[in-house]
């Protein structure tokens, strides 16, 4: 895949806008989780860029990305943690959150 011209903070938003949709309904309090992270002007530009993306799409730029920004093990671990604290947000950890973090940990041990 070419080059992706995204930020770090700009890839963390992505990738927590993919995790948030893996139950395919992102409500306010996973808004407000990825506002935290990063500011309400990167999250409108990466969300407008992530619904027009299909998921193989996105993965492709999430891993391309990783690498541009040489993710490290330490780096990985912040970025499932933030993940997870995203999943908890609405006190439930449903199944569809289950198999996408499960899926997103096998994918970012391949860096």
């Amino acid at each position: 895949m070419k080059t992706i011209h995204w930020t770090r903070d700009e890839l963390v938003a992505y990738i927590l806008l993919f995790a948030a949709n893996s139950d395919f309904k992102e409500d306010n309090r996973e808004r407000n989780i990825i506002i935290k992270k990063v500011d309400m002007n990167t999250f409108q530009e990466i969300h407008d860029e992530f619904d027009n993306d299909n998921d193989y799409q996105g993965i492709k730029k999430i891993m391309t990305s990783l690498k541009q920004h040489n993710y490290d093990k330490d780096d990985i671990e912040v970025l499932l943690a933030d993940i997870k604290t995203l999943f908890f947000s609405d006190g439930k950890f449903n199944i569809n959150e289950r198999n996408m973090l499960k899926s997103l940990e096998r994918l970012f041990s391949t860096l």
